[in-house]
């Protein structure tokens, strides 16, 4: 089955899949799921690529941390796995700790897919992913079901089943953490985002509430090398709901930026 768990290894502190040879890439999920959230991208990428997809702090094997993490705090655990230059690709807050790695850390970072990113919230969005953030006690799993809705719609799919389980399995103390961290973050800065060497790749779906295509758009804008690609039909949780289309780009990516 697509969504089956996948055996895992300590590296740099998290437990992360690690399948295929050859130049790096490095997968980072959002919030809530787990590194099972890339299966379809780890089977077309580690055909050429030693791929690599930890679960994030607090999320699936890897340990909770000890104090409240931000965004820039993810950065530096992801850094962490790391032995030398990697394609970086992240989805949702992955995509933002993505770019945060490549704004600091740029001799690290040769080439950035950051799909579903967030940038510029309105203060609606800022309001409503804040107040989600507050309501998490941090003992209790959350309800996914709201979340389930936002990011899949009424339809019941074996990907919507997938994501339900990981959200009900998460620590909930560090499901409070990450998700505290990302309703705090706004996205790259214009500044961060001008002065970014590596070609980069913005990409959400065309039905995506939240990341929105103007999001991505203006990011692709605002980077030297930027580049946008819009995926038809899709919402947030493309990677999984339109894999073909995701793969096919960052194979593209890949291709360009890695010997």
């Amino acid at each position: 089955m697509t969504w089956t768990t996948r055996p895992r290894s300590e590296i740099g502190g998290l437990a992360a899949i690690r399948c295929g040879e050859g130049p790096p890439v490095l997968l980072l999920h959002g919030v809530g799921l787990r590194a099972e959230a890339w299966n379809r991208q780890i089977d077309a990428l580690s055909r050429r690529y030693r791929v690599t997809a930890p679960d994030l702090p607090g999320h699936g094997e890897s340990p909770r941390p000890a104090v409240p993490m931000a965004l820039a705090d993810y950065a530096e655990a992801a850094l962490a796995v790391l032995a030398e230059p990697a394609l970086i690709v992240g989805h949702s807050m992955g995509a933002m700790i993505a770019l945060d790695m490549a704004v600091r850390h740029p001799e690290m970072v040769p080439g950035v897919a950051a799909l579903n990113a967030v940038f510029e919230r309105d203060a609606a969005a800022a309001a409503a992913v804040e107040a989600r953030a507050a309501s998490l006690d941090g003992e209790r799993a959350a309800d996914p079901g709201p979340t389930l809705a936002r990011w899949f719609g009424p339809d019941e799919t074996p990907e919507r089943h997938a994501c339900g389980d990981w959200l009900r399995a998460v620590d909930p103390a560090g499901y409070r953490m990450a998700y505290a961290a990302f309703a705090r973050a706004q996205g790259p800065a214009r500044e961060a985002l001008a002065r970014l060497p590596c070609p980069v790749l913005f990409m959400t779906g065309a039905l995506e509430p939240n990341s929105t295509p103007q999001m991505s758009d203006t990011m692709a804008r605002l980077a030297p090398r930027g580049r946008v690609r819009i995926a038809a039909g899709a919402a947030h949780m493309m990677p999984m709901t339109h894999a073909g289309d995701v793969n096919a780009a960052l194979i593209d990516l890949a291709t360009e930026v890695l010997p």
